[in-house]
């Protein structure tokens, strides 16, 4: 089935109506509010059982309560965290979602931030860093198996084209010596994009693909936790330039569910297109030597390596 994006009021993917996803199970990380609000709110739509991972339990329950209210669908799970770049809530959440569904078919992690100043976690590590690349890894490490078990099965990492132009220092991966806050946040999503490909590759004999997606520019709550004139300037930007969170949702909504892309894995996707991304981006010895680091880091499960082709040299 086609992409139809000619109902002005759903710009959503022919496969999101009609109860398609009826009985699958969908996560959605940073899921209370902007862009991952509306990813839940298609994927429940389409019927799907959708976990709301969001921070506090008051605004989780509240929006898991009113998307079930729109769309129909009383399964709609809020499933609260205090604050998921800590390592220890991510393995929280995991051990809940593997406690309570005995399938995972969907998991978009959409959860991350922009920080103006170097901030740690209460573990020690630098908040960007945890937060966008070291809390989704380690949650879809965590959840491989029951992904595998569900295939096939769909991982779909909110990324980024502020990738673009920046380079990993495995030297300074927390960014002790230097800290710029979008430069960080832009180094974040080169970052998740490098894992998404080496993950697609770990798993790609297993019905489970791993693909990121650049949303667009998107009026939402986006660097609105931080203080002076960068959330300003971005509210700004934000106002003239941005698009919706139901536009932003168009395209990770696109692969989380579309037909299309049965079997494609370590893709970056950019306005429902498959794009190269920055040559960084492609590394294949920096996206597997990241894991790596990631890996210890997180004390994840180490995922084998299938040493097949993924999509990451697709044009």
């Amino acid at each position: 089935m086609p992409w139809d994006g000619s109902d002005p009021r759903m710009a959503v993917p022919v496969p999101l109506r009609g109860g398609a996803l009826r009985g699958r199970v969908a996560v959605v990380t940073g899921a209370t509010s902007g862009i991952g609000r509306e990813i839940a709110r298609g994927l429940a739509q389409a019927g799907a059982t959708t976990v709301v991972v969001g921070r506090g339990p008051e605004r989780t329950a509240a929006a898991a309560a009113q998307l079930a209210r729109e769309t129909g669908n009383p399964d709609l799970e809020p499933m609260p965290v205090d604050d998921l770049a800590l390592l220890s809530e991510t393995r929280n959440v995991a051990s809940r979602l593997l406690g309570r569904h005995d399938r995972i078919d969907i998991l978009v992690n959409n959860a991350g931030a922009m920080f103006t100043r170097r901030e740690r976690t209460t573990e020690g590590h630098e908040r960007t860093f945890a937060l966008n690349v070291l809390s989704p890894f380690l949650l879809t490490s965590l959840l491989a198996g029951r992904l595998i078990e569900s295939a096939p099965a769909r991982v779909v990492n909110v990324a980024s084209a502020a990738h673009r132009g920046r380079s990993v220092d495995f030297s300074d991966l927390e960014s002790a010596a230097r800290y710029s806050g979008f430069g960080v946040y832009g180094r974040s999503k080169l970052e998740l994009i490098l894992l998404t490909r080496e993950l697609a590759r770990r798993l790609s004999r297993t019905g489970v693909t791993v693909n990121a997606v650049h949303p667009g520019f998107v009026r939402s709550g986006f660097g609105q936790n931080t203080p002076g004139a960068t959330a300003i300037a971005i509210r700004g930007l934000a106002r003239v330039f941005g698009r919706s969170p139901l536009r932003g949702a168009e395209t990770p909504l696109f692969v989380a569910v579309d037909p299309s892309l049965e079997g494609v894995t370590g893709t970056y996707f950019s306005e429902r297109t498959a794009q190269p991304g920055s040559r960084a981006s492609q590394d294949p010895d920096d996206a597997e030597r990241l894991y790596r680091v990631c890996r210890e880091l997180t004390e994840a499960p180490d995922l084998p390596s299938s040493g097949a082709e993924t999509g990451s040299d697709r044009p």
